[in-house]
């Protein structure tokens, strides 16, 4: 059931909103299962509302139209519009230049032609994605939005969008994710020989170019039109926040009990990752600090900021001290006599039994999970970053030890999972390896991706009609 993912070494993925909901495959597509729904929260926030209004003004008044035609499914200038402002928001968001509204527009056709393609193979191969799968994804995008379902779809709603078209586009990115898994990720094999030459180019590479950070960071959130009464108020908390991170209090829980941000909920870690897919205040707010040291608040027009070095990977790229989870798990596969919903509603019972002290996980695990851990009470032992699938990581990282989650579905089935302890650990040779094989499969993933998108857009039959405007 253990998957290595390159999360931790940041390779070649797009970076999204610190940490993507189901990262694996969605950036190569240019997809995303969005963290920040609603008004935008990050850095930039300003900026990135300003032009999704405008590019969302713009669109409405525009007429529709087919403007291209994929195996008789067609496309229409409202839907590429559409994508093309939420595209425009994230870019905004990030702090990047906006490209030309019709570079724009052909860039976003041309990804709708490979999505639609894609979506009727995953028709013809049958995968299909049930309601249960959708609603623990739509409750993962609440909890990294800080918010519970209800008030999801509060923020969705007065964002203009429909819970009917949050929860088809939630169907149509989980599906082409299942798609990629099956059909791309198999092809990969990767050789002793493909590790040596990655650790021979990350070596020579020029060190600027080969820095990889890893941040935590405390967002201290500054609505819009803030009087500078509540922004004095704001920067004292946030400054507070700042003196007791300084003087020793555990960063981890000031980021979960103070954090505006997504990733607060995990600690506050924003993942190890090239230097230069960092904001550049953060850059410039951190250049000079060693790995423990805090800076902060700092200002950026989301609100205020209190930033700690974690990890700073120079050369190689290839971490040496790394978090480590020690968890367990129950596993159940939906069959003929059990659907994915009564899976769900028996491990949410084993968790009442657990929370209760009626009844030992072990012991549970022992008597009805499928898993192969079955047999040492769902023990998983010790895992490094981006060992696991990624529902199942960020499930382990939004605990902390002891607590147990609620159920959780991937393509292996539905889990309930027990964080036990987590640790610092250096890593040695082999388990270095380890993670750099990690690293060097999900590049070869996304290229064999690229190849394989080409494939299946050739075999489409694909009319271009007008021109989306």
């Amino acid at each position: 059931m253990k998957k290595f993912t390159a999360c931790s070494l940041s390779l070649s993925l797009a970076a999204g909103t610190l940490c993507a909901l189901l990262a694996t495959g969605a950036a190569a597509q240019g997809l995303r299962l969005s963290n920040n729904l609603g008004n935008s929260s990050g850095p930039n926030a300003a900026a990135a509302n300003a032009a999704a209004a405008a590019s969302s003004t713009a669109s409405s008044q525009q007429a529709d139209y087919i403007v291209a035609i994929v195996n008789s499914e067609p496309i229409t200038n409202s839907e590429v519009n559409l994508r093309a402002d939420r595209a425009a928001q994230q870019i905004a968001q990030q702090g990047a230049a906006q490209p030309p509204r019709d570079v724009l527009l052909r860039q976003v056709l041309s990804r709708l032609i490979n999505e639609k393609a894609q979506l009727q193979t995953a028709a013809e191969a049958g995968i299909k994605i049930d309601e249960t799968t959708i609603d623990q994804a739509e409750d993962n995008v609440a909890r990294q939005n800080n918010t519970d379902r209800a008030g999801l779809h509060r923020r969705m709603a007065a964002d203009g969008v429909t819970l009917e078209r949050f929860r088809f586009d939630l169907r149509n990115q989980l599906t082409l994710l299942r798609l990629r898994e099956r059909d791309v990720e198999a092809r990969v094999k990767i050789s002793d020989q493909d590790i040596d030459q990655f650790i021979r180019e990350q070596q020579n590479s020029d060190d600027a170019q080969g820095t990889q950070l890893n941040l935590q960071h405390v967002l201290v959130l500054v609505p819009e039109g803030a009087t500078p009464q509540q922004i004095a108020t704001l920067q004292a908390r946030a400054q507070g926040i700042a003196d007791r991170a300084k003087s020793g209090a555990d960063f981890a829980e000031l980021a979960r009990q103070n954090s505006d941000a997504p990733e607060g909920r995990g600690g506050g870690l924003l993942g190890l990752r090239p230097a230069d897919r960092y904001p550049q205040l953060f850059l410039e707010s951190t250049q000079n600090l060693p790995v423990g040291g805090i800076v902060g608040p700092v200002r950026s027009p989301a609100g205020f900021h209190i930033l700690k070095v974690a990890e700073r990977v120079q050369g190689s790229g290839v971490p040496t001290v790394v978090t480590q989870n020690h968890a367990r798990h129950i596993l159940l596969r939906p069959t003929a006599q059990m659907s994915e919903a009564d899976a769900v509603a028996r491990l949410a019972d084993y968790k009442r039994r657990v929370v209760s002290g009626q009844a030992k996980f072990e012991d549970l695990a022992k008597e009805f999970s499928v898993d192969g851990s079955a047999k040492q009470g769902g023990d998983l032992g010790w895992a490094n970053p981006g060992q696991f699938v990624p529902e199942f990581e960020e499930a382990i990282e939004a605990l902390k030890p002891g607590q147990v989650s609620d159920p959780v579905s991937s393509r292996f089935g539905i889990h309930l999972i027990q964080l036990i302890e987590r640790r610092e650990h250096t890593l040695n040779q082999r388990e270095q390896r380890d993670m750099v094989r990690a690293a060097v499969r999900e590049k070869k993933v996304d290229e064999a991706y690229t190849t394989w998108a080409q494939e299946v857009r050739g075999r489409a039959y694909v009319e271009l009609r007008e021109v989306p405007q």
